[in-house]
């Protein structure tokens, strides 16, 4: 008798570190916006890295009609999508040692386009306020030929899992006698000074949204 597949939302390796709560998986959501995207073209994986956002229990995805991407949703909705934040270099004394500390989400799912006019609308705003809270507000909004230009998925993901690693280096016992600096050397994403497009009027000034996206943004 065939045993039954595995879930692969299930973490195996390092166990302890998963999570499949909610509130867990969301917090890495709403920490990023950067995600890889697998599908299934001609019967093999395809991953690609786009922007994404949220709303509620769904992620959002957006882009061309004609992307390889939603054309190979459109054939085969099936998905698996993660997203991952590097927040540190865990340096041990052992080379065997030596990790990262990260947040990440996998999710598996059923992509589903949205087509409705006024959905898509919802969906974009979601999105770009996720990826810069405030900017919707402050640009004109798509013309129905631009959304008809867009197309728009969302993927539920009430199959994830999250996992986290924290913490600094986990050595042999023998080896925290080594005469070797050992620690965490902490990453992150920061924000430059916002450069204006040449065109943009000189009383134009920053707006806020932009100037404090450190402060207000996923990060």
């Amino acid at each position: 008798m065939a045993s039954a597949p595995r879930d692969p939302t299930r973490v195996r390796r390092r166990p302890e570190r998963a999570a499949y709560d909610a509130d867990a998986i969301v917090a890495v959501l709403d920490a990023g916006f950067l995600c890889h995207v697998g599908v299934v073209r001609d019967g093999r994986p395809v991953v690609v890295p786009t922007l994404y956002g949220r709303d509620s229990d769904r992620l959002l995805l957006h882009g061309s009609p004609v992307a390889g991407m939603f054309r190979d949703l459109g054939r085969t909705p099936t998905v698996s999508v993660t997203v991952t934040h590097v927040d540190g270099l865990v340096l041990a004394r052992s080379a065997f040692h030596h990790s990262l500390n990260y947040r990440s989400v996998v999710i598996h799912g059923e992509a589903v386009e949205l087509v409705e006019p006024d959905e898509k609308v919802r969906a974009l705003r979601l999105f770009m306020d996720h990826v810069t809270p405030g900017r919707w507000d402050a640009v004109r909004e798509p013309t129905a030929g631009e959304l008809k230009q867009t197309s728009v998925w969302a993927v539920p993901f009430d199959r994830a899992s999250a996992k986290v690693r924290t913490g600094p280096p986990v050595d042999d016992a023998e080896d925290y006698a080594l005469p070797i600096w050992a620690g965490v050397l902490p990453l992150g994403l920061t924000a430059g000074m916002p450069v204006p497009d040449d065109r943009v009027p000189p009383e134009v000034a920053v707006p806020a949204h932009v100037s404090s996206w450190p402060d207000v943004a996923p990060g």
